[in-house]
C-alpha cells in the first residue's frame, strides 16, 4: 500500500465516522497522537500494521456465522468460509501445527475452548460411550446428571499468578477456577526460575486432568519438552498457553524444547501481543481434539467475528514473511538490552534479566509500590503496567512489580542503543519518586510524589526518543 493510499484511507474512514459522531473520530485521532508520543512498555500491546487494522473495518462485520467452515447454522456465509480458511491455514503453516482454530474473539475464550476441548474428549466421551448414547441429548436424567457433576469435578495444575501466571489458569476470580479443583506450581524463591522436579511433585500429588504452562509475566523459558514429560507421567493432557510469546515461536526465536507445538496436546495463543495482530485468540491442536475444538461455537463461543478473523488472516500472512524471523529476534534483543541497562542502573529484576520480551523490575527497591511506579512513569511519558511479583506482599491489586516489554517499540524500529536510553528514564523516575503518605501518616501504597517539572523534563525525552521512529509514517490524518 502506498503512503498516500494509507492516509486516504484512514482519513476517509474517520470523515465518515465523524458525520455521525463527531467525539468518536476525535476520540481515534486522539489515541493515535497518544500512541505516538509516548513509550508504550507494556508486554502485552502492539502496533498492527494497517492492512490489518482495515481489513476489520468491513461488511464482514455484518455476518452471523456458527458453526465452522462449511457446517453453517446461517446461510450465505461462502465468504466468511474463505476468511476463516484463510486464517487457519496460515496459523497451521506458521506454527506446524495440524489443526487450527481461528475463532476465539480473545484469549480467554481461547482457553474456554480448550478446556472444554479436554473435558469433552476426556470426561464427556467417555461417558456418553459408558451409557450408549451418541448425543448428550440421548442421555437419561439420571446419566445426564452424573455427567454434570463429572465434568466439574476435575483438576488443573498451572503457574501461580505471583510466579507470572495468568489469570485464566485455574484462579478462582476467573470463570476457569470455578470450573477446576486448580492448583498452582511456584518459581524457586531463590532463582524466580520455574523448578520441574517441584513441578513434578505437585503433580503426582494433585493428579490434574489438564496441566498448564504458559505465563504473563515470566521472563525466561520454559522446557516444554520436560513439562510434557511430567504431563505423561500423570495421565494429563498437556495445555500450554503461548499468548504472550506466540510471536517469538512465529518467528523461530522459541525453538526445540522451547517450541510448545510439538510438545502440547492443545496450545491457545491471542493473536496480538508479540505476534502483532489484530485482538484475537486461536487454538491448535493435533487431529485427535480438533472436532472438539471445533465445536467451540456454539460450545462456549458466541456468533463469530468474521471482520476479524479477516484481519487474523492478514496478520498470520504478514508474520509467515521472512522480515518477521528478524523482527522476533530484535524483540529479545532489545528486551535483553534494556534489561542489561536497568541492571547496570542498579534495578532489582526478577530472574534478573529476561530470556523473552519481557522484563519484570521488582520496584520495592526503589522504596514503591507497583501502583506508585506505573503511575509516576504514566505522568513521565512511559506506559507500563503494574504486576505481582513472586511471593508479593502488597497483593495483586498494589504490587511491587512494574511488567515491561518490547514488542510495541520494536515495531517502531527502536533498537539496542534505545533500549539503555529507555532504561535511563525509567530508572531516573523511578529513583527520584517518593511514597506518598495517608492522611493519618501512615504509609500509602497509592499516593506518591514527583517533581512536576522532572516528569516534563521526562516526557520531553521520551517524546525525542521517538523522534527518529515514527509510528505509522505512512498515514497522515491532517
Amino acid at each position: 500500500m502506498s503512503p498516500n493510499a494509507e492516509s486516504t484511507a484512514f482519513r476517509s474512514a474517520l470523515e465518515v465516522i465523524r458525520a455521525v459522531e463527531p467525539r468518536v473520530a476525535d476520540a481515534i485521532g486522539a489515541e493515535l497522537a497518544d500512541q505516538r508520543e509516548s513509550l508504550k512498555l507494556i508486554a502485552s500491546e502492539n502496533y498492527a500494521s494497517p492492512a490489518t487494522l482495515l481489513a476489520m473495518g468491513n461488511w464482514f462485520s455484518d455476518k452471523y456465522a456458527e458453526g465452522t467452515v462449511g457446517r453453517r447454522f446461517y446461510a450465505g456465509c461462502q465468504n466468511v468460509d474463505t476468511v476463516e480458511a484463510l486464517a487457519a491455514e496460515h496459523a497451521r503453516e506458521l506454527f506446524g501445527a495440524a489443526h487450527a482454530y481461528a475463532q476465539p474473539h480473545s484469549g480467554i475464550d481461547a482457553n474456554l475452548v480448550a478446556f472444554w476441548a479436554i473435558l469433552a474428549d476426556r470426561v464427556e466421551a467417555p461417558a456418553l460411550k459408558r451409557a450408549q448414547a451418541r448425543h448428550v441429548n440421548d442421555l437419561t436424567e439420571a446419566d445426564w446428571f452424573a455427567l454434570r457433576r463429572e465434568l466439574g469435578d476435575q483438576r488443573m495444575l498451572g503457574m501461580s499468578l505471583d510466579a507470572g501466571g495468568h489469570l485464566t489458569h485455574g484462579f478462582r476470580p476467573n470463570i476457569s477456577g470455578k470450573m477446576f479443583d486448580q492448583r498452582s506450581y511456584g518459581t524457586d524463591p531463590a532463582t524466580g526460575l520455574v523448578d520441574y522436579d517441584k513441578v513434578a511433585e505437585a503433580a503426582r500429588e494433585f493428579r490434574p486432568l489438564v496441566l498448564v504452562a504458559g505465563y504473563s509475566a515470566y521472563p525466561r523459558k520454559v522446557n516444554f519438552r520436560i513439562m510434557r514429560e511430567i504431563a505423561d507421567s500423570v495421565g494429563a493432557t498437556f495445555m500450554v498457553d503461548m499468548a504472550h510469546f506466540a510471536g517469538l515461536v512465529a518467528g523461530k526465536v522459541f525453538t526445540g524444547d522451547f517450541d510448545p507445538v510439538p510438545h502440547a496436546h492443545i496450545v491457545t495463543t491471542t493473536t496480538h501481543k508479540s505476534l502483532r495482530g489484530p485482538r484475537g485468540g486461536l487454538v491448535l491442536c493435533g487431529p485427535e481434539l480438533a472436532d472438539q475444538v471445533d465445536r467451540g461455537c456454539p460450545m462456549v463461543l458466541g456468533g463469530p467475528l468474521p471482520h476479524v478473523m479477516a484481519a487474523k488472516a492478514v496478520a498470520l500472512a504478514e508474520a509467515r514473511r521472512p522480515d518477521f524471523a528478524d523482527y522476533a529476534q530484535r524483540i529479545v534483543d532489545n528486551a535483553q538490552a534494556l534489561a542489561d541497562g536497568l541492571l547496570r542502573r542498579g534495578a532489582k529484576l526478577v530472574t534478573g534479566g529476561t530470556d523473552n520480551h519481557l522484563v519484570l523490575i521488582d520496584v520495592t527497591g526503589y522504596g514503591l509500590t507497583g501502583r506508585q511506579a506505573e503511575q509516576a512513569l504514566l505522568d513521565s511519558g512511559i506506559v507500563t503496567n503494574r504486576n505481582a511479583v513472586p511471593q508479593d506482599p502488597n497483593g495483586a491489586w498494589y504490587t511491587s512489580g512494574i511488567r515491561i516489554g518490547t514488542p510495541a517499540l520494536t515495531t517502531r524500529g527502536l533498537g539496542t542503543a534505545e533500549m539503555d536510553g529507555t532504561a535511563e528514564l525509567i530508572h531516573t523516575v523511578l529513583s527520584q519518586t517518593t511514597a506518598g503518605a495517608n492522611p493519618d501518616g501512615t504509609a500509602s501504597k497509592a499516593k506518591y510524589q514527583l517533581d512536576p517539572a522532572l516528569a516534563d523534563k521526562i516526557s520531553r525525552q521520551a517524546s525525542e526518543l521517538l523522534t527518529g521512529f515514527p509510528l505509522y509514517p505512512n498515514v497522515d490524518l491532517g
